[in-house]
């Protein structure tokens, strides 16, 4: 099994766990009283510079744990001081060590549009982001199929979210474009051997039409990556553990957005 079957077989486990805690229909009760979301697309489309989503993420299968000083609020506050237009929390406990729990802290401190980044494969997940405060949130072309990417789009968009739809097989990009999704996610890393290169993005990018919002994902380090990537036409980049590991959050986010110290 890759690692990613694994973390495919563990989060279906804990959807049941969790639905034995707590119901879809007492989670549906609380999303009925919620305000309307935030625009995530808007948000990213505010400013010709690449725009950043920051990513709240406390370790991974591949880099163990990224930050020992983890606290989610003082964390997003940074990412928000040193100007990320968008915040992912990622949630993943099992391999991730995440929790909603994060997303709920980072809801009641910041404003900025949130982003639940999980293994998403069932509508009973879209009812925990959308009650913990996301905004949006990411599905994965190679953890779903075409029909499964296209019914939870619905469904997230019925709960009034966005969807972020990743891809690294260019054999999945029809599949995300027939959903309609308007945020195309190209990882330039392949989940199944963790290898990274910013080339993935840059070579699919002339595949996906203009009116798409593309975000590249993974190994984006320095605003020289982010220039890159700018000059091929990627509107955002999605990076966090290249920020988690730095002693001044706010200060490296600047730096990443080339913004004066």
């Amino acid at each position: 099994m890759t690692i990613l079957d694994k973390i495919l077989v563990r989060t279906r486990e804990t959807i049941a766990e969790d639905q034995r805690q707590r119901s879809a229909a007492e989670l549906e009760a609380v999303i009925a009283d919620l305000p309307p979301c935030r625009d995530f697309h808007a948000a990213l489309r505010a400013s010709r510079d690449v725009q950043l989503i920051a990513e709240i993420k406390r370790a991974s299968p591949s880099a163990g744990v990224i930050r020992q000083d983890f606290n989610p609020p003082e964390i997003a506050r940074a990412y928000r001081d040193g100007g990320a237009a968008c915040i992912s929390v990622l949630t993943d406990e099992p391999f991730f060590q995440g929790s909603l729990d994060f997303l709920r802290a980072v809801r009641a401190s910041v404003d900025l549009p949130l982003l639940r980044k999980d293994f998403i494969v069932d509508r009973y997940q879209l009812l925990q982001a959308r009650e913990a405060g996301a905004d949006c949130v990411l599905l994965i072309a190679e953890c779903l199929s075409p029909q499964q990417l296209g019914l939870l789009h619905r469904q997230a968009c019925e709960l009034g979210m966005q969807t972020l739809i990743e891809l690294f097989e260019p054999k999945n990009l029809d599949a995300v474009l027939e959903t309609g999704t308007r945020l195309v996610g190209v990882n330039n890393r392949d989940l199944r051997s963790f290898e990274t290169s910013l080339q993935h993005t840059l070579s699919l990018r002339p595949q996906i039409p203009d009116d798409r919002l593309v975000v590249g994902e993974s190994g984006i380090r320095t605003h020289d990556d982010l220039l890159l990537l700018g000059r091929g036409g990627v509107k955002a980049v999605l990076v966090g553990e290249s920020l988690m590991r730095q002693d001044d959050i706010a200060l490296a986010t600047r730096r990443l957005l080339g913004r004066s110290d």
